[in-house]
Protein backbone atom coordinates (compact mmCIF):
# COMPACT_ATOMS: atom_id res chain seq x y z
CA UNK A 1 0.00 0.00 0.00
CA UNK A 2 1.50 3.00 -0.98
CA UNK A 3 0.57 6.25 0.40
CA UNK A 4 1.15 10.16 -0.94
CA UNK A 5 0.87 12.56 2.22
CA UNK A 6 1.14 16.38 1.69
CA UNK A 7 1.92 18.79 4.26
CA UNK A 8 4.12 21.09 4.70
CA UNK A 9 4.45 20.98 8.82
CA UNK A 10 8.33 19.05 8.49
CA UNK A 11 7.48 17.60 12.08
CA UNK A 12 4.56 16.63 11.85
CA UNK A 13 4.84 14.96 8.34
CA UNK A 14 7.92 13.19 9.74
CA UNK A 15 5.31 11.91 12.69
CA UNK A 16 2.92 10.52 10.49
CA UNK A 17 5.10 8.87 7.80
CA UNK A 18 6.69 7.25 10.73
CA UNK A 19 3.69 6.27 12.44
CA UNK A 20 2.14 4.74 9.57
CA UNK A 21 5.04 3.23 7.79
CA UNK A 22 5.07 1.31 11.43
CA UNK A 23 2.06 -0.15 9.79
CA UNK A 24 3.34 -1.35 6.88
CA UNK A 25 2.76 1.45 4.76
CA UNK A 26 4.82 2.78 2.18
CA UNK A 27 4.86 6.77 2.48
CA UNK A 28 6.16 9.71 -0.17
CA UNK A 29 5.86 12.96 1.41
CA UNK A 30 5.56 16.38 -0.42
CA UNK A 31 5.80 19.41 1.77
CA UNK A 32 4.09 21.55 -1.04
CA UNK A 33 0.72 21.55 -3.33
CA UNK A 34 2.89 21.76 -6.76
CA UNK A 35 5.37 18.93 -5.66
CA UNK A 36 2.47 17.06 -4.30
CA UNK A 37 1.03 17.29 -7.43
CA UNK A 38 4.20 16.42 -9.66
CA UNK A 39 4.57 13.38 -7.24
CA UNK A 40 0.86 11.97 -7.89
CA UNK A 41 1.28 12.91 -11.38
CA UNK A 42 4.99 10.29 -11.64
CA UNK A 43 3.79 7.70 -9.17
CA UNK A 44 0.97 5.47 -8.53
CA UNK A 45 -0.33 5.75 -5.34
CA UNK A 46 -3.30 3.82 -3.25
CA UNK A 47 -4.31 7.21 -1.24
CA UNK A 48 -3.50 10.21 -0.48
CA UNK A 49 -3.61 12.67 2.62
CA UNK A 50 -3.86 16.03 2.21
CA UNK A 51 -3.12 19.04 4.37
CA UNK A 52 -5.12 22.16 3.25
CA UNK A 53 -2.99 25.53 3.69
CA UNK A 54 -0.41 24.50 1.30
CA UNK A 55 2.20 26.42 0.10
CA UNK A 56 1.67 26.64 -4.16
CA UNK A 57 -1.14 24.69 -4.32
CA UNK A 58 -3.69 25.24 -1.62
CA UNK A 59 -5.27 21.21 -0.47
CA UNK A 60 -8.47 21.98 -2.00
CA UNK A 61 -7.49 23.04 -5.65
CA UNK A 62 -5.28 20.25 -5.27
CA UNK A 63 -7.97 17.57 -4.33
CA UNK A 64 -10.20 18.98 -7.48
CA UNK A 65 -6.82 18.91 -9.52
CA UNK A 66 -6.41 15.13 -8.86
CA UNK A 67 -9.77 14.51 -8.95
CA UNK A 68 -9.66 15.89 -12.58
CA UNK A 69 -7.17 13.33 -13.65
CA UNK A 70 -8.13 10.03 -11.16
CA UNK A 71 -11.40 9.34 -10.35
CA UNK A 72 -11.34 6.96 -7.65
CA UNK A 73 -7.55 7.11 -5.69
CA UNK A 74 -9.04 7.50 -1.83
CA UNK A 75 -8.33 11.10 -0.61
CA UNK A 76 -8.20 11.94 2.91
CA UNK A 77 -8.02 15.97 4.03
CA UNK A 78 -5.85 16.20 7.11
CA UNK A 79 -6.51 20.14 8.65
CA UNK A 80 -6.87 22.36 11.28
CA UNK A 81 -9.90 23.81 9.12
CA UNK A 82 -12.75 22.30 11.17
CA UNK A 83 -15.82 24.00 10.23
CA UNK A 84 -18.46 22.82 8.57
CA UNK A 85 -17.84 24.94 5.49
CA UNK A 86 -14.43 23.77 5.51
CA UNK A 87 -15.60 20.00 5.66
CA UNK A 88 -18.08 21.43 2.90
CA UNK A 89 -15.34 22.43 0.87
CA UNK A 90 -13.13 19.70 1.10
CA UNK A 91 -16.03 17.33 0.45
CA UNK A 92 -17.06 19.31 -2.42
CA UNK A 93 -13.27 19.59 -3.81
CA UNK A 94 -13.58 15.51 -4.02
CA UNK A 95 -12.13 14.60 -1.09
CA UNK A 96 -13.74 10.65 0.88
CA UNK A 97 -13.01 11.68 4.25
CA UNK A 98 -11.92 14.73 6.60
CA UNK A 99 -10.38 14.68 9.84
CA UNK A 100 -9.65 17.91 11.29
CA UNK A 101 -6.37 18.67 13.60
CA UNK A 102 -5.10 17.85 16.26
CA UNK A 103 -6.17 14.14 16.09
CA UNK A 104 -5.63 10.64 17.43
CA UNK A 105 -3.02 9.20 15.95
CA UNK A 106 -4.98 5.82 16.21
CA UNK A 107 -8.14 7.49 14.63
CA UNK A 108 -5.75 8.44 11.52
CA UNK A 109 -5.03 4.90 11.24
CA UNK A 110 -8.58 3.74 11.57
CA UNK A 111 -10.08 6.03 8.87
CA UNK A 112 -6.68 5.27 6.39
CA UNK A 113 -7.95 1.12 7.06
CA UNK A 114 -11.37 2.18 6.15
CA UNK A 115 -10.59 4.02 3.30
CA UNK A 116 -8.15 1.08 1.88
CA UNK A 117 -11.03 -1.20 2.55
CA UNK A 118 -13.54 0.43 0.40
CA UNK A 119 -11.26 1.48 -2.27
CA UNK A 120 -10.71 -2.60 -2.58
CA UNK A 121 -13.43 -3.09 -4.70
CA UNK A 122 -12.83 0.10 -6.90
CA UNK A 123 -12.93 -0.53 -10.68
CA UNK A 124 -9.74 -0.99 -12.37
CA UNK A 125 -7.73 2.19 -13.24
CA UNK A 126 -7.73 1.81 -16.73
CA UNK A 127 -6.07 4.98 -19.19
CA UNK A 128 -7.62 4.45 -23.32
CA UNK A 129 -6.50 6.26 -26.61
CA UNK A 130 -7.86 4.69 -29.30
CA UNK A 131 -7.17 1.17 -29.18
CA UNK A 132 -4.41 1.64 -27.07
CA UNK A 133 -5.25 0.92 -23.29
CA UNK A 134 -2.91 0.90 -20.03
CA UNK A 135 -4.11 -0.65 -16.70
CA UNK A 136 -2.84 1.32 -13.61
CA UNK A 137 -3.37 -1.22 -11.65
CA UNK A 138 -1.25 -4.27 -13.25
CA UNK A 139 0.80 -2.23 -15.24
CA UNK A 140 0.25 -3.10 -17.90
CA UNK A 141 -0.59 -2.13 -21.86
CA UNK A 142 -2.42 -3.52 -24.82
CA UNK A 143 -3.10 -2.19 -28.17
CA UNK A 144 -6.11 -3.47 -30.49
CA UNK A 145 -5.83 -6.28 -27.33
CA UNK A 146 -2.54 -7.35 -27.63
CA UNK A 147 -0.42 -7.14 -25.50
CA UNK A 148 2.72 -4.51 -25.42
CA UNK A 149 5.68 -6.11 -23.55
CA UNK A 150 7.33 -3.25 -22.20
CA UNK A 151 10.78 -2.57 -19.75
CA UNK A 152 10.35 -0.69 -16.54
CA UNK A 153 11.42 2.64 -18.18
CA UNK A 154 9.58 2.18 -20.80
CA UNK A 155 6.45 1.89 -18.85
CA UNK A 156 7.04 4.96 -17.34
CA UNK A 157 7.11 6.68 -20.23
CA UNK A 158 4.28 5.41 -21.82
CA UNK A 159 2.70 6.21 -18.53
CA UNK A 160 3.46 9.27 -18.53
CA UNK A 161 2.56 10.19 -22.15
CA UNK A 162 -1.08 8.71 -21.08
CA UNK A 163 -1.44 10.25 -18.34
CA UNK A 164 -0.80 13.59 -20.21
CA UNK A 165 -2.57 12.41 -23.69
CA UNK A 166 -3.42 15.33 -26.07
CA UNK A 167 -0.59 17.35 -24.62
CA UNK A 168 2.68 18.38 -26.33
CA UNK A 169 5.29 17.10 -23.31
CA UNK A 170 9.24 18.31 -23.44
CA UNK A 171 12.12 16.57 -23.40
CA UNK A 172 12.93 18.64 -20.03
CA UNK A 173 9.70 17.33 -18.45
CA UNK A 174 10.10 13.59 -19.38
CA UNK A 175 14.06 13.64 -18.01
CA UNK A 176 12.42 15.25 -15.01
CA UNK A 177 9.63 13.04 -14.51
CA UNK A 178 10.60 9.59 -15.86
CA UNK A 179 14.07 9.81 -15.10
CA UNK A 180 13.98 12.15 -12.43
CA UNK A 181 17.43 13.96 -13.62
CA UNK A 182 18.33 17.23 -14.77
CA UNK A 183 17.74 17.96 -18.23
CA UNK A 184 21.43 16.86 -20.43
CA UNK A 185 21.00 18.52 -23.79
CA UNK A 186 23.94 16.15 -24.80
CA UNK A 187 22.43 12.76 -24.02
CA UNK A 188 19.75 11.44 -26.31
CA UNK A 189 18.31 9.12 -24.40
CA UNK A 190 15.18 10.24 -24.79
CA UNK A 191 15.33 10.23 -28.12
CA UNK A 192 16.26 6.33 -27.70
CA UNK A 193 13.67 5.27 -25.58
CA UNK A 194 10.80 7.10 -27.58
CA UNK A 195 11.94 5.27 -30.73
CA UNK A 196 11.91 2.26 -28.71
CA UNK A 197 8.15 2.67 -27.47
CA UNK A 198 7.15 3.88 -31.25
CA UNK A 199 8.09 0.41 -32.77
CA UNK A 200 5.95 -1.18 -29.80
CA UNK A 201 3.15 0.44 -29.78
CA UNK A 202 2.51 1.85 -33.42
CA UNK A 203 5.35 0.14 -36.23
CA UNK A 204 2.39 -2.67 -36.50
CA UNK A 205 -0.78 -0.39 -35.46
CA UNK A 206 -3.05 2.51 -37.11
CA UNK A 207 -3.62 5.45 -36.62
CA UNK A 208 0.13 6.07 -35.31
CA UNK A 209 -0.25 7.39 -31.92
CA UNK A 210 3.01 8.90 -30.91
CA UNK A 211 4.20 12.17 -32.19
CA UNK A 212 7.50 14.50 -32.31
CA UNK A 213 6.71 17.92 -32.50
CA UNK A 214 9.80 19.32 -33.73
CA UNK A 215 11.16 22.00 -31.03
CA UNK A 216 8.64 21.16 -28.93
CA UNK A 217 8.40 17.76 -27.36
CA UNK A 218 6.65 14.65 -28.08
CA UNK A 219 2.71 14.07 -27.89
CA UNK A 220 0.26 10.94 -27.32
CA UNK A 221 -2.75 11.80 -29.58
CA UNK A 222 -4.99 10.70 -32.40
CA UNK A 223 -4.77 12.35 -35.31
Amino acid sequence: MKILLVEDEERLASFIRKGISAEGYEVEVAYDGRAGLDLFRREIYDLIILDVNLPQINGFELCRLIRSENETIPVLMLTALDSLADKSDGFNAGADDYLAKPFEFQELLLRLRALTRRSGSRPKQILRLADLELNLDTKTVTRAGKRIDLTTREYALIEYLMLNKGKIISRVDISERVWSLNFDTNSNVIDVYISYLRKKIDKDFSPRLLHTIVGMGYVLRED
